[in-house]
Formats: structure tokens, sequence, C-alpha cells
């Protein structure tokens, strides 16, 4: 099915059988109708959607791993970063000096521990990298009792929260074009993760930083910032001629893929 006949006539000639000349190979193909393009009569694996919900903290994270430019051309570090879906807190993350599956074994099974993950508890997210897809990590999470899922081939939407955090790191003004060690990439991973979790407004759960939401301070955060818009309500009316200002609500959930049969509300 994959090589024309041209082909098929000479590998049946090296192997001392001759069936017939290349002209009745293409009469006999095309009396079937099979001189079409060929590769419609392969198939190929059907990879299902993976469509996850979070609607707290530690039930769904997303992994990825980086690359780093190191201080000489075609040398380069790698960021590991383990992200929690709903909160987008950095729960765990790593430099190393190549990608490796005990390496992702290692943090993974750190951070769970350091996350006090119970069995059936979470699931992790990740596209179809060496690491991701290998046999160590997978018995990790067997033993861990987490379930694990994986991206559609070349799909960039099915991890969509931890490109967007690669992405947040990159566009920083103090990010640069190479990093001079080992060494000096992970004190400014370390710097910028600092950030990314305690300080960083994130517009996706109501400009709240990720510590705040993923240790359960959003509440009263959010019911602080409500009585700060009320008084200043109270003190200008005038100035809010739409009526009293509210704050952006924190998410419900948080879906990878929301089914498409769900509400408006509920798919963020």
């Amino acid at each position: 099915m994959d090589k024309p006949p041209r082909q098929v006539h000479a590998a049946l000639l090296d192997d001392e059988i001759y069936l017939c000349s290349v002209g009745t190979m293409y009469r006999i193909l095309n009396a079937n109708q099979q001189l079409r393009e060929r590769r419609k009569f392969t198939s190929h694996p059907h990879y299902q959607k993976p469509e996850l919900l979070a609607t707290a903290p530690n039930q769904l994270w997303s992994w990825d791993i980086t690359k780093l430019f190191g201080p000489a051309k075609w040398t380069y570090f790698c960021l590991y970063v383990i992200l929690d879906v709903f909160s987008r807190y950095v729960v765990g993350w790593m430099v190393a000096p190549r990608e490796g599956a005990d390496l992702a074994k290692e943090l993974i099974g750190q951070t769970c521990d350091k996350q006090m993950i119970s069995p059936d508890q979470l699931t992790i997210h990740a596209d179809r990298g060496s690491a991701m897809k290998s046999k160590p990590v997978a018995f990790l999470l067997a033993d861990l009792g987490v379930t694990k899922t994986h991206s559609r081939p070349y799909v960039s939407n099915d991890n969509p929260f931890s490109e967007s955090q690669f992405k947040t790191m990159k566009y920083r003004p103090e990010f640069p074009d190479r990093f001079g060690s080992l060494e000096d990439a992970r004190t400014f991973c370390q710097g910028f993760i600092t950030w990314y979790n305690r300080e960083h407004y994130h517009s996706g759960i109501a400009y709240l930083t990720p510590e705040t939401v993923h240790y359960g301070k959003a509440v009263d955060c959010l019911k602080k910032r409500g009585e700060i818009l009320e008084r200043a309500f109270q003190e200008h009316p005038e100035r809010f001629p739409k009526g009293r200002p509210v704050h952006e609500p924190l998410p419900k959930a948080v879906w990878i893929n929301p089914p498409e049969k769900s509400t408006e509300g509920d798919a963020h």
C-alpha cells in the first residue's frame, strides 16, 4: 500500500519473484479502482480530545518542559514546570541540563508528596514528549493513584495553561536571550516563579495571585475588594453612573477543552 508499482516490482525481483510486468500491475490496479492517492487507504490512530475539569486546587495539574538557551550556540537547559490548572500555581519546577524520564519521575513524586496528594485525587495532563509518555513516569503515577492524560499530537490548545505560563516567563523584560550557566538559569527561574506565584495578578483567576487561590485565601480577598468598592460608592456615588461597582468573580470551573454542550457560564 505504501509503494508504487515500480517499487513493488523491484522488491519482488529482489525476492526472486516475478508475477507480471509493471504495466500489468497498473492495469490490474486501475481495473480495481486502486490508482488513487495511496495515503487515503491508510488509517491513523484516533486520539480523543481531552476534556478535563477542575473546580478546586490539586484536582488537575498540567506539566511541560521548555528549553532555555545556554551560553553557547546549540547549548540549552531544560525547565520542567508543574502547574495547577485551577489556581495557576506552580506546584513544582526544576531546571536540569537535560530532558529525561528519571528527572520527571523525581520531580512529580516530590511535588505530589509536598502537596499531600491522595490516591484518586489528581489528574496530570501533558503533551506527548518522550519524558511525558515514558514508562517510569507512567508506573509512578499508577503507584500514586494519579490519572494521566495526554494532548493530541500537534494540538497546542490541548495544553494551554503550561504554554501560557511559559509565554509569560519569556515575555518578561528581564528574561535574557541566553543563560550563562545552569546556576544562572536556576537563579532566574527561582525569582520568576516566586513572582508568578505570589505577586502576579492573573487575568484568568479574577486578578488574584495564584498563591491566594491555591491556598484558599480567594474568598477573603474578594470580600475585602467588595467592601472597598462599596465604600467608594457610598462616599462618591456620582463617580459611578452605571451603579455599584463589582469586582470580577473567581471562576468556579476551569476546563481544558470544555464539552461543546457546556453552558457558557461553566467554560473558562
